[in-house]
């Protein structure tokens, strides 16, 4: 019946499942292990399990099963496995599916977790990875060869909101035989189907807009069955990356209200984007859906709304942009995003603070760049306070 469903109907029933007291909110399962009523069912279930059979929380749980069906009925996938939080899911999603010798292709441009598993974690362990710009589709097909086993990209980068092609990555991916893994955490499920667009595997950090109140970690993988249960899954429930019940409860409460926060967000991002363009202390205003994005027709063509964060170059470098954090009254200084709360950090000195001057230079992350991920509150007091931050210096 899900299949019919329109998304916000999704984002408050699918996957649910009531115990035998029918409890409107989705219960909370907190047990780690699970009784079997004899020796024999017990071993059935270690050869195969059911659909609504388990054995050991780090494998799963009913209340992160209602979390992975419903965000599976989201995005459109056959199957998911939630993770402990964002990395948990992009580790396991690269490191599953890899062994060493392989060939990894990347885009340049991702936040600095995702730098350090590929640059270091991978590369120590045999894989070898590849860097090109993710917008120049020539770069992706020069670097793809006939061993390239994943292509990997953030469909927005962080902090630059470079737009990826993600059809045309997908199209030189598979040409080569790879998959396409995509971080989709910053376009968020509800403004883009990446799996439509030839995505095979999607992750989500659901610490960020899925929880959207600052409380929990976790995150997400996406994709065939096949990739989640038969290569995915038997790599994190033994290296165990599971997500606990409690928090996968707060992630279903928070998806009630998913589709309403994001396009809320995204309703005041545009504002705040379309108003400051052009302001005398900012070098530029980076927004997907603003004009001036270089890649704004891509962005318009695969996001339905621009997302919920923008970035702001502040004349003056580091010191100007301090003095404007400092001066804020209603956005908050926190490297987090995708929250109620408006939120905003300086990514050359907190999430990209391990490149070298020369590397953020390469991502066009300059000392005046700020990102902004935007909140719940009042639009107009948004627009005031950032104004009245920027007449500060």
């Amino acid at each position: 019946m899900s299949e019919t469903w329109n998304t916000k109907t999704k984002l408050v029933h699918a996957g649910s499942r009531r115990s035998q007291y029918g409890e409107v909110s989705e219960a909370i399962f907190l047990t780690q292990g699970f009784v079997y009523e004899t020796a024999e069912a017990a071993e059935a279930r270690f050869i195969e399990t059911g659909t609504d059979e388990f054995i050991y929380a780090r494998y799963g749980n009913p209340t992160v099963r209602m979390f992975e069906e419903r965000i599976a009925a989201l995005e459109g996938a056959e199957d998911a496995f939630a993770t402990a939080s964002g990395m948990a899911a992009v580790n396991g999603a690269l490191f599953a599916g890899l062994k060493a010798g392989d060939h990894v292709v990347a885009a340049r441009a991702l936040f600095g977790s995702c730098l350090y598993v590929l640059e270091t974690l991978l590369v120590r362990f045999g894989v070898e990875v590849t860097f090109v710009d993710g917008t120049d589709l020539d770069q992706w097909r020069s670097a793809v060869r006939a061993d390239t086993r994943i292509c990997f990209v953030e469909a927005l980068s962080n902090p630059t909101l470079e737009v990826i092609d993600i059809a045309g990555v997908a199209e030189i991916a598979h040409a080569a035989g790879a998959l396409l893994v995509v971080d989709n955490v910053f376009a968020t499920p509800v403004f883009q189907r990446t799996l439509t667009l030839g995505a095979d595997v999607v992750v989500y950090s659901a610490t960020k807009h899925i929880d959207g109140q600052g409380r929990c970690l976790g995150g997400v993988v996406l994709g065939t069955k096949h990739f989640i249960r038969k290569v995915l899954e038997p790599y994190l429930k033994h290296t165990g990356g599971a997500l606990s019940p409690f928090n996968a409860w707060v992630m279903l409460k928070g998806m009630e209200t998913l589709d309403l926060r994001c396009r809320a967000g995204a309703e005041t991002a545009t504002m705040l984007a379309e108003r400051l363009d052009g302001h005398a202390k900012l070098a530029r205003v980076i927004y997907p859906h603003l004009a001036s994005h270089p890649q704004a027709a891509l962005a318009k063509r695969q996001m339905s709304m621009g997302g919920t964060v923008l970035s702001l170059d502040i004349k003056g470098g580091k010191e100007a942009a301090f003095r404007f954090l400092n001066a804020l009254q209603i956005i908050l200084i926190s490297n987090n995003l995708g929250d109620a709360k408006s939120l905003v950090t300086h990514p050359a000195t907190t999430t990209h603070q391990r490149l070298t001057p020369e590397q953020r230079a390469a991502l066009g992350i300059g000392d005046g760049l700020v990102r902004i991920s935007v909140g719940l509150e009042d639009s107009r007091d948004l627009l005031a306070d950032i104004e009245g931050a920027l007449t500060f210096y």
